[in-house]
């Protein structure tokens, strides 16, 4: 259920931010030009938070399989 919840919030804050973005940019030119391109830009935006939400998992798992290297500053703390 959780992870649900979270897919769904993300869908819904890319939407927010894809339709502001596309309402003012089509503000620019003019008053249907900004409700059409915030009606594309909240569809836009819902597609890219759906995939995001679903591949978060996915790179997360793959970032705790990826050993951590040293960095030479930290071979100098031990000596």
């Amino acid at each position: 259920m959780k992870a649900r919840i979270k897919r769904t919030v993300s869908r819904a804050k890319y939407a927010a931010i894809g339709g502001a973005v596309g309402g003012a940019l089509g503000g620019l030119v003019g008053r249907n030009a900004a409700s059409t391109a915030a009606g594309l830009g909240a569809f836009v935006g819902a597609i890219v938070g759906e995939k995001w939400a679903s591949a978060a998992p996915v790179v997360e798992k793959a970032k705790s399989r990826v050993p951590k290297k040293e960095t030479p500053d930290a071979a100098e703390d031990e000596s």
